[in-house]
């Protein structure tokens, strides 16, 4: 299979279409680095296993890695993810609208009386 380059916004959703990925993310919102031992500690899984989530996690810019002597942290980097709410805000904007449409069509009904047979 030949694999295309993708854009920022497919790397960001693939990145977080899994749940041991968004996990990690969690897990680093609100920390200013986290190690890897640290990061896989809760994960019943191996740590090449969390490594390979976490390369994905870094190839969408969701992460940034440093290594200070033997240890490697992780930090969150939420910038790709305006991209994504971006994307998702015009959505919410259309299902709005429609459920508004919806809402008022109902509410005239409602006001309707209902036809005698």
């Amino acid at each position: 299979m030949v694999k295309l380059e993708s854009s920022q916004l497919d790397r960001t959703f693939a990145a977080l279409s899994d749940p041991t990925r968004r996990a990690l993310l969690a897990r680093l919102e609100g920390e200013e680095a986290v190690s890897i031992s640290e990061l896989a500690r809760p994960f019943a899984m191996s740590l090449p296993a969390v490594m390979k989530h976490l390369d994905v996690l870094s190839d969408a810019g969701l992460i940034t890695r440093t290594k200070k002597g033997r240890t490697v942290s992780c930090r969150l980097n939420a910038d790709p993810m305006e991209e994504a709410m971006g994307w998702l805000a015009s959505y919410q904007r259309f299902w709005t609208q429609r459920l508004d449409a919806l809402e008022a069509m109902l509410e005239a009904r409602r006001k309707t009386p209902a036809d005698a047979d």
